[in-house]
């Protein structure tokens, strides 16, 4: 038996029925967290409703999701319009090792008083409400107070789990002479991405994340707001021997069980503990990264792939493994839209637009046709009344329109 031998051909295949099976245990799932039961989604209220288009005036947006922070000053025009009058953006850890914002080393002061910084920079000091775009779950009792559950996506700042992310914004603002900046709304890069839609397109159901990360929110129509689900960590799913590997070798096993399969900062892992299995891959763990997937499916040239030092019969091979771990990412992520769908209009009979933002879903070869062609091959002629289309900078103008109804 040959090394490629032990690796089944159809280990990454989703099936039509399985893509059924997940649809109706998501949405099951949807249903025991919307009731208080337990739940692999959290299924948190935003207590913020879809725009009308005609929200108006300035606001700060501050957007923090990952390992860079951005603010900006933006101004709502009505009809769906907007433009950006103003932006900065600074990584939170130094490649040079000078400053690392996101360690478990670092306080919960560092961070926001670094936050605080880079808003008062932007704003020149005006007074304005910011949108906070805070993408880590966090458990809401209003639309201006969010308390961290746990940090994800490696971040481990300590002194902020458990803490409202608001009054650590709205403490820091006055440590460093912002009291006329006022947190007014504090929202998930999900819920930012919906509302950025909505305010142009009334139809705007779901708002997803497909790239570092994975998450997605929705508008329930029974309880009048965007529930953002955090549905990163639903985990009623086919695992391969490989997931299992790479979630046993993570920060927080047995969490976050769909993100690790399908969002862009865990695709290259997949594929290369995957191809140990076919090739003698010395890579290391996490240096194939999703760049480097995508070049591969996508015959792009790139540096990383030489790196990899395997022969061109190999890089074929290569390339139909990641082209698997690819489409299933995109098939389940598709399921789990379905889910969504169904809670909110079993039959399908309305127009739907499903809003995603992310560089997974930007730039990775196939992987917006792959959901489009799931869906039609799921819904028949209905899939005509879904739209899934980018969503650019959907955390940043969100959040203005986050502050925007807030002010209301």
């Amino acid at each position: 038996m040959t090394r490629g031998d032990k690796l089944q051909t159809r280990l990454f295949h989703v099936s039509t029925q399985d893509i059924e099976d997940i649809s109706i245990a998501f949405q099951q799932e949807m249903a025991a967290g919307l009731a208080g039961q337990s739940s692999r989604l959290k299924m948190l209220p935003s207590f913020l409703k879809k725009p009308d288009g005609n929200e108006t005036g300035t606001f700060l947006a501050l957007d923090f999701g990952g390992t860079n922070v951005r603010a900006q000053v933006l101004e709502l025009l009505g009809g769906g319009r907007w433009r950006e009058c103003n932006r900065r953006a600074y990584p939170l850890k130094d490649s040079q090792g000078r400053f690392d914002y996101i360690s478990s080393e670092t306080k919960s002061e560092e961070l926001f008083d670094f936050l605080a910084e880079l808003v008062l920079e932007v704003s020149h000091g005006q007074e304005c409400s910011l949108g906070f775009t805070f993408s880590f779950p966090c458990v809401q009792n209003s639309v201006q107070h969010a308390e961290l559950i746990g940090w994800t996506k490696e971040i481990k700042t300590a002194g902020v789990e458990g803490q409202d992310v608001g009054r650590l914004m709205k403490e820091a603002l006055i440590r460093k002479g912002g009291p006329r900046i006022t947190p007014v709304a504090i929202i998930n890069d999900t819920v930012g991405t919906l509302l950025t839609a909505a305010y142009k397109n009334p139809v705007a159901t779901i708002g997803a994340i497909c790239g570092t990360g994975h998450n997605a929110c929705y508008f329930d129509p029974v309880k009048g707001m965007i529930i953002n689900m955090e549905s990163g960590n639903f985990a009623t799913l086919p695992f391969t021997v490989y997931d299992d590997q790479l979630d046993g070798n993570s920060d927080r096993p047995g969490t976050q069980r769909l993100e690790k399969m399908v969002s862009g900062r865990y695709l290259g892992e997949v594929v290369r503990l995957a191809a140990k299995d076919l090739f003698d891959i010395t890579a290391q763990p996490y240096s194939l990264s999703t760049e480097t997937v995508a070049a591969l499916i996508g015959d792009y040239p790139s540096e990383s792939i030489g790196l990899l030092q395997i022969e061109n019969d190999q890089k074929a091979r290569l390339k139909e493994l990641a082209m698997d771990i690819v489409t299933r990412s995109a098939k389940l992520v598709t399921a789990c839209f379905l889910g969504v769908l169904r809670h909110v209009d079993e039959q399908i009979k309305n127009k739907h637009t499903i809003a995603v933002d992310g560089s997974l879903y930007e730039k990775m070869p196939h992987y917006r046709e792959i959901i489009d062609n799931t869906l039609i091959e799921m819904l028949g002629s209905k899939a005509q009344n879904i739209k899934v289309g980018l969503v650019k900078d959907g955390s940043g103008v969100g959040a203005a329109v986050a502050a925007a109804l807030a002010s209301k």
